[in-house]
């Protein structure tokens, strides 16, 4: 069986249809929104609100098992890391500390939260959405020079 083109655009609506259903099921089973910052927070025992700590700890363990065997079936690129690891690392932290800041990422507020049309979630989706645009915006005119 031959691996399967990420370029293939029913690639990408079989994903947001796997985001979606996921995001649906948990919230029907267990009347939890899908944020993963949130149920990473409860998972390390950062929050102390939210689902139960054992069924966090199940979702953020079952998301990189999920992604293995996505990524065993799909071709992928070969990732070069070009910056600074430590670079990286404070890049992760700044967005881990904008998250808690934001109360959301974009899981619970794009996925979840645009979905039940709730007012905060589309002020902050379209905060994410022009922040990215500008940056991307920006590096490009910075690096034409």
């Amino acid at each position: 069986m031959s691996p399967i083109d990420p370029m293939d655009p029913f690639v990408a609506l079989g994903g947001g249809l796997m985001i979606g259903v996921a995001a649906g099921v948990l919230l029907i089973f267990s009347g939890r929104i899908a944020g993963i910052s949130g149920i990473v927070a409860r998972a390390t025992g950062t929050s102390s609100g939210g689902m139960p700590m054992g069924q966090a700890m199940a979702f953020v363990i079952g998301m990189p098992i999920g992604a293995f065997l996505v990524g065993s079936r799909v071709r992928s690129p070969e990732i070069v890391v070009t910056n600074s690891v430590p670079l990286l690392i404070a890049a992760g932290l700044l967005v881990g500390v904008g998250t808690r800041m934001g109360n959301g990422c974009t899981s619970g507020h794009g996925v979840c939260g645009m979905a039940r049309l709730s007012p905060r979630s589309l002020v902050a989706t379209g905060s994410f959405m022009f922040t990215g645009f500008a940056i991307v915006a920006a590096t490009r005119f910075l690096a034409a020079g």
